[in-house]
């Protein structure tokens, strides 16, 4: 076994690859660029060292740095995680060269998986399944649109070298390929430093599933049960669970059985994973395989009951596999979703800043949660957007998807907008609960993209007594504070009293009162009277308890009179005063947002890589404006109607916040 090992990540895998390794104990090296300086994973690591620059392409992506930090740290192996230089065979290679061990696969399994095109050849000779396509590398997009042509529409254009979504894009016409085509090449050279592209037809209607195997350097290779990882938007996996919720025994065995033999092909040795595209019949074919561990990995765990990084180590120093095929079971059911600084009410544009507040559901039964960030770390422009990775496991399904729903509420995120109202309302999907959906199921389900999730009448009144309930808690807290000005006591805020809400959407007034009893509180509305039970914590600005015989866990923010709830990937903004100035709540006047009309915004913090026009052009509907890139994904804006360019408020190279000015129109 390693007594040293270096970790060649950062963020949440680095830090769950420490944690393996500290309870084998085995001692951590983190590496880490100069915007990592105080992140959590060089915090948790018994040792760091600094490789460089802020972006990916001056540090993690280096070979020489990384291989320098290991001479410096004497680390006997390396831990790729997951992207960055985890399937690049060079690295693999290097590290062998200095007689470092790198724990993942071999050099030629890497090189021949890891391209795309090459690894359909060889899985078609091992007689495993795959989807019809142009296997070679296109010189251009008038190439691209031949092949397709060719193919048939729809089309899937990928980066040769890809992985995690990046330089993917469909295509059903023409020009979308054309279009496609240069998004994927700059998407694959930002990511991977490999422009080559690739074409094969597009499976409608598919389900992506993959099946986790695991081999060792004495000849045993096992397949670990499937992942569902259908719900995916741009293509990139957003919810995944194991086992799926559509395969039946006899498909798991086929599809670990052939994944299987594609490992054997290359001689696999390590944890991998084999990628399908499975259709409505239960038909399957090979899409690629990742020599690494992935994301998703955790369910796969949570039902197997096995570490994988664990087993990778171990396989890694020359162990055999302690177990064989007929002792893989799998228990339970198991999801992850993804939280990502990433506003959903903005077509999922990334966000950056500072967590302000970052509290996870601690000590909550068959929840686990693997993350890179504590509270008041930065999420930065250079890298991933994700925060964390929340996981569920119970008995069966419903039971995962409840404990999910729970977690998900209980989860506090300031700082930095997020996805978990989105992902909350994916768990609360019909169709997602009955496991009736494919890979698109998001565009499907909001094809206008995301705005919320609309509540009941029956919930909003329950939520409107939680906000009435912390309003009355938190007059009582300021009458307890010594030298305060208590205007709400001054208003006539008593103990009990009454409240005027006001739904700023709805422009709805609805009268509350409350009376605290012996073990709740009791609201009066005019639908009726609500009884409230449970905590109503002001410092973690959340409620836990029952309103109606109803459990409830809903985050509670307020400023001042203004009160806004979430709850299941809903929120609520309300206004709460004193019932005797409620008239006065109606007159106030509204404050009107500035006319940004004639400008093009910014829709992301990022890096303006282009401006496509100059002050006096005149520009038509659809012409291309300006390329913003944040977190490894480019932004193409077009003009929406005909114009004059007026001035360019921003040049190339510049960094941008949410909705800087780029460009404004006559």
């Amino acid at each position: 076994m390693f007594k040293k090992i270096l970790i060649a990540n950062r963020g949440e895998i680095a830090c769950r690859v420490m944690r393996t390794a500290r309870r084998l104990g085995i001692a951590s090296v983190a590496i880490y660029s100069d915007a990592d300086a105080g992140a959590l994973h060089v915090r948790e690591a018994d040792e760091a060292i600094c490789i460089g620059g802020s972006t990916s392409a001056e540090s993690y992506l280096v070979v020489e740095k990384v291989i320098d930090a290991v001479r410096q740290s004497g680390a006997e192996a390396v831990h790729p995680g997951y992207g960055f230089l985890s399937e690049n065979a060079a690295f693999a290679d290097a590290l062998e060269a200095e007689g470092i061990v790198f724990i993942g696969p071999r050099n030629r399994a890497i090189a021949a998986m890891g391209d795309k095109i090459e690894s359909k050849k060889l899985a078609a000779e091992a007689g495993v399944n795959t989807v019809p396509g142009y296997v070679g590398i296109l010189a251009d997009d008038i190439e691209a649109v031949k092949v397709a042509d060719d193919i048939g529409y729809p089309v899937m254009i990928k980066a040769s070298a890809g992985g995690g979504g990046k330089g993917m894009r469909v295509a059903y016409n023409e020009t979308e390929v054309k279009e496609g085509f240069k998004s994927a090449v700059n998407e694959a050279i930002s990511s991977f430093g490999d422009d080559r592209v690739f074409i094969e037809k597009f499976v409608e209607e598919p389900r992506h599933i993959e099946i986790q195997i695991i081999a060792d350097s004495k000849g045993n290779t096992l397949y670990l049960g499937e992942r569902e990882c259908s719900i995916q938007r741009r293509h990139q996996k957003v919810v995944e669970e194991a086992p799926s919720p559509f395969l039946d025994p006899e498909t798991r065995k086929l599809m670990g059985e052939q994944s299987v033999l594609l490992a054997k092909a290359v001689d696999y040795c390590s944890a991998g994973t084999v990628e399908f595209i499975v259709d409505k019949n239960k038909d399957f074919y090979f899409l690629e395989m990742n020599t690494r561990l992935q994301v998703e990995h955790p369910v796969t765990e949570c039902i197997t009951g096995l570490d994988l990084v664990e087993l990778m180590i171990r396989v890694a120093s020359g162990e055999e596999l302690p177990f064989r095929q007929a002792d893989v079971t799998l228990k339970g059911w198991a999801i992850e979703t993804r939280i990502y600084a990433e506003d959903p009410y903005r077509g999922f544009l990334p966000s950056t800043g500072r967590l302000v507040k970052y509290q996870q559901p601690e000590k909550l039964e068959g929840v686990r949660i693997d993350s890179g960030v504590a509270e008041g770390s930065e999420i930065s422009m250079f890298y991933d957007p994700m925060i964390a990775k929340l996981i569920t496991n119970a008995d069966n399904r419903e039971q995962a998807i409840d404990r999910m729903t729970f977690a998900l509420n209980s989860f506090q995120i300031n700082g930095v907008n997020h996805n978990i109202d989105f992902l909350s309302a994916v768990m609360a999907n019909s169709r997602f609960q009955k496991g009736k959906f494919n890979t698109g199921f998001i565009a499907e389900e909001f094809p206008s993209g995301f705005s919320g999730t609309e509540l009941s009448e029956e919930i909003k009144h329950r939520m409107y007594s939680i906000a009435a309930v912390f309003a009355y808690n938190s007059d009582l807290r300021n009458k307890t504070i010594s030298g305060q000005i208590n205007l709400a006591r001054r208003a006539g805020f008593k103990e009990t009293t009454s409240f005027c809400v006001s739904i700023f959407k709805e422009n709805q007034r609805i009268n509350l009162r409350l009376e605290q009893t012996d073990d709740a509180y009791i609201v009066s509305h005019e639908k009726g009277t609500s009884r409230v039970r449970g905590s109503c914590n002001l410092g973690a600005k959340r409620f836990e308890g029952f309103v109606d015989d109803i459990g409830m866990t809903v985050q509670v923010e307020q400023s001042g009179s203004r009160c806004r709830l979430k709850y299941n990937g809903c929120e609520l903004n309300v206004t709460l005063v004193p019932s005797r100035f409620s008239d006065l709540v109606e007159l106030m006047p509204v404050k009107l947002a500035p006319d940004m009309s004639k400008y093009l915004l910014s829709p992301m913090p990022g890096l303006l890589i282009s401006i496509a026009v100059a002050e006096g052009e005149h520009v038509k509907a659809g012409q291309e404006l300006a390329v913003v890139e944040a977190m490894k994904m480019e932004n193409v804006m077009k003009a929406q109607q005909e114009g004059i360019v007026l001035k360019v408020h921003a040049s190339a190279g510049d960094t941008l916040a949410v909705d800087q000015a780029i460009i404004e129109f006559e």
